[in-house]
């Protein structure tokens, strides 16, 4: 009983220290919701997301990305498997894919459910964001808001995956409509025809696909704003680097550009 009564006494010293903290610190009330900085900074994470997406694909630097040559490839992919009498290997490969953009909508529905679990305990979630040193404590109203923000972004990227994974079974029925290739002349424009749409399906799919797992990765840059503006713009130059190195000077665009 002893022993009992004095873990309560250290609960209630505990949440008593917390309280003293979250009062000694300044707190934004709900009538002020969003400061200055945080428009700022969620301005410039939306910018360099609305600016490194159109980016990726070409609108913007004619340097080729590492998305721009795979495209060059889905190409390349559909033309030789024009010329396969059996085409398992491409049927092995759509599955893949396939398999690969369902986990990822489905750990999108996931992760919007654990977001709409957070409104029930946004008390205590701020508590721990109060042991945090950050010049500011978030109000109930701003957090709210922020969770909403980040719920829109995953789905977002959920809807991405789930219109890749249509586009995927899209191609499959392009690729299994796809002739044979034969050497008749007669024949060859049918076959162009049937391999430039499966390419063009096959590359609309895998757009779809790169930009719903770009949202998963400013996803996590979002998460920043929960502690700090400040945090918010630092976790979007991290990504935002990490993107532009993979695209522009990675391994795996030399290797495809050889």
């Amino acid at each position: 009983m002893g022993s009992y009564l004095a873990g309560r006494n250290c609960v209630h010293v505990r949440v008593a220290n917390v309280r003293k903290l979250r009062h000694s610190e300044p707190m934004l009330s709900d009538s002020q919701f969003l400061t200055r900085l945080d428009l700022v900074a969620l301005a410039f994470f939306l910018l360099c997301w609305g600016v490194f997406s159109p980016g990726v694909i070409g609108r913007i630097i004619s340097r080729p990305t590492l998305t721009s040559m795979m495209d060059g490839q889905r190409a390349n992919w559909m033309r030789t498997m024009a010329r396969r009498e059996l085409r398992m290997v491409d049927t092995g490969i759509m599955s893949g894919l396939q398999q690969g953009t369902a986990f990822f909508a489905s750990s999108c529905l996931l992760a919007i459910g654990g977001c709409f679990a957070l409104f029930g305990s946004t008390d205590a979630f701020l508590e721990v964001l109060s042991e945090i040193p950050a010049p500011q404590i978030a109000s109930r109203r701003a957090f709210e808001a922020k969770v909403f923000g980040l719920i829109g972004i995953l789905s977002y990227g959920f809807f991405k995956f789930g219109w890749s994974y249509r586009l995927f079974n899209y191609c499959s029925i392009l690729m299994g409509a796809v002739p044979s290739y034969r050497d008749d002349p007669a024949l060859q424009p049918e076959l162009d025809v049937a391999v430039r749409r499966a390419t063009r399906m096959n590359v609309l799919a895998g757009r779809h696909f790169n930009e719903g797992l770009r949202a998963i990765f400013f996803a996590l840059a979002y998460l920043g704003w929960f502690i700090g503006a400040w945090m918010l713009i630092a976790t979007t130059v991290f990504i935002i680097f990490v993107e532009i190195r993979r695209q522009f000077f990675s391994a795996a665009r030399d290797a495809v550009a050889e």
